[in-house]
């Protein structure tokens, strides 16, 4: 049973054989982003093989605040009208059916599940959780690429989206591609500041989540921060 931590707010990557036969013999949950959007093009084009065009493609995605317009994505090289038809109607069939909207967070754990599929890249990303007042998450978005840091992130960037969203919560992620997922000095610095500007604004931050392809760290759980309520 999980532990209630958190109070309520009010030619492919490898050939298309070998990523068929990963797929059927242990599922796709085991696969990386970028082998799935592999899986689903198919093949490259002239001069950019399907890894290549793959990679290309989810970077585009890691910014997108919803599912992007097929014309956004066919700009890409390599992409073209047809592919970036059958993407975009890919996600948005999968937001249809499996989207993250109104899951109800109410552990570490289930944060962790909500951005684990960003384990793999090899930049920190810096992610925040919108959750309404039953802990129900109403966004999901990457506000940095690049090392963390005070002067990359910034409480403005974080909180803009969840004053505009109405939102009465937040929790932040950001992966390691160390594979550490001890707090670093800079990571318990932003944390502070975080916490200290959503009790100005009525939208506390719940936790701060640190993980790897190792696993992942919740500074609540670890004692480094301690639970807010708005």
């Amino acid at each position: 049973m999980k532990r209630q931590l958190y109070e309520r707010a009010t030619d492919a990557y490898a050939s298309r054989p070998d990523i068929r036969e990963r797929m059927e013999r242990s599922g796709p949950q085991i696969m990386a982003d970028f082998e799935l959007l592999a899986a689903l093009l198919g093949t490259g084009s002239r001069g950019k093989d399907v890894r290549t065009l793959s990679k290309e493609l989810l970077e585009n995605l890691d910014f997108s605040a919803g599912i992007p317009e097929a014309g956004a994505l066919s700009a890409i090289s390599g992409m073209g009208n047809a592919r970036a038809c059958r993407v975009t109607a890919a996600l948005e069939l999968g937001r249809r059916f499996y989207g993250h909207r109104n899951r109800r967070i109410s552990c570490p754990e289930d944060a962790w599940h909500l951005v684990r599929h960003f384990d793999d890249r090899r930049q920190e990303r810096f992610l925040c959780c919108s959750l309404n007042g039953a802990n129900d998450v109403m966004d999901v978005r990457v506000i940095t690429i690049g090392l963390v840091n005070r002067t990359i992130v910034h409480p403005r960037e974080i909180f803009a989206e969840a004053v505009a969203a109405r939102a009465c919560a937040i929790i932040v992620a950001h992966n390691h591609p160390s594979g550490r997922l001890e707090a670093s000095p800079e990571d318990m610095d932003i944390t502070t500041r975080l916490a200290e500007a959503g009790e100005l604004l009525g939208i506390p931050l719940l936790d701060h989540i640190i993980f790897s392809q190792e696993g992942y760290t919740s500074m609540v759980e670890a004692g480094q921060m301690e639970v807010r309520h708005s």
